[in-house]
């Protein structure tokens, strides 16, 4: 069965054209003009992967508003920004709003494949069978890879298919510095230094709700990250 992917784009001709190369590319298209018209189907049942303008007709920021929809309704639904809006506070905008990835229009067709298939495969190697190394603790931090599940000190955190990842490539080796090419190998992303950060801030603020005194995630500057047991 083809999985399904959500269009949501005001732009009638952007639309069909994008339409016509997913389905060329074997996807199953559901494409929505508008976000009120997104949100009504959507509601009754999420896609497989959700790809998102930010401008909507009328609504300036509808993609922005959307990405906060569905993704009060499923924390695990990979969700793309594809918009012309190319400025650092729209894409860390789009990304602290929990979407997985951020693409300008002018990227290819080609790369957004590659994208779509690289958040495919972050949720099915969530989906396999467990195996012992699926699971990681690392103190408080629980990571369960099978059912890409967080705990903190027992509390559940609610991170991001990107988010889960790079949070586990951090935990794996306690200590080590991880510079942003190795979590973006990890995590399966190609994005900018920009973006990455955008991301552990938003990693950083979900532990933080469940532990105002979280601090595991250590910045080493001009290096990287790194996972501490300092909590």
């Amino acid at each position: 069965m083809p999985r399904r992917i959500a269009l949501v784009e005001d732009d009638a001709t952007i639309r069909q054209n994008y339409t016509d190369a997913l389905e060329r590319a074997g996807y199953e298209v559901q494409a929505f003009a508008d976000r009120p018209q997104a949100m009504r189907s959507l509601a009754t049942r999420l896609p497989d992967l959700a790809i998102i303008d930010i401008g909507l007709g009328a609504e300036i920021d509808g993609g922005f508003t959307l990405c906060r929809e569905l993704r009060a309704m499923s924390s695990a639904l990979p969700i793309i920004f594809l918009s012309a809006r190319d400025s650092d506070f729209d894409i860390v905008s789009g990304l602290r709003l929990g979407a997985d990835d951020y693409l300008t229009k002018d990227a290819s067709l080609p790369h957004l494949l590659a994208r779509i298939a690289a958040l495919f495969r972050r949720v099915e190697a969530a989906r396999e069978p467990p195996r012992d190394e699926e699971r990681l603790v690392r103190g408080p931090l629980e990571l369960d890879a099978a059912r890409m599940t967080v705990l903190w000190r027992g509390q559940a955190v609610d991170l991001t298919v990107t988010e889960f990842w790079m949070v586990r490539s951090l935990a794996r080796h306690l200590g080590h510095v991880k510079d942003r090419d190795t979590l973006m190998r990890d995590a399966e992303m190609v994005v900018d230094d920009g973006t990455i950060t955008s991301h552990v801030k938003r990693i950083r603020r979900k532990f933080l709700v469940v532990d105002p005194a979280f601090d595991a995630i250590e910045t080493i500057y001009g290096m990287g990250y790194r996972w501490t047991e300092r909590t």
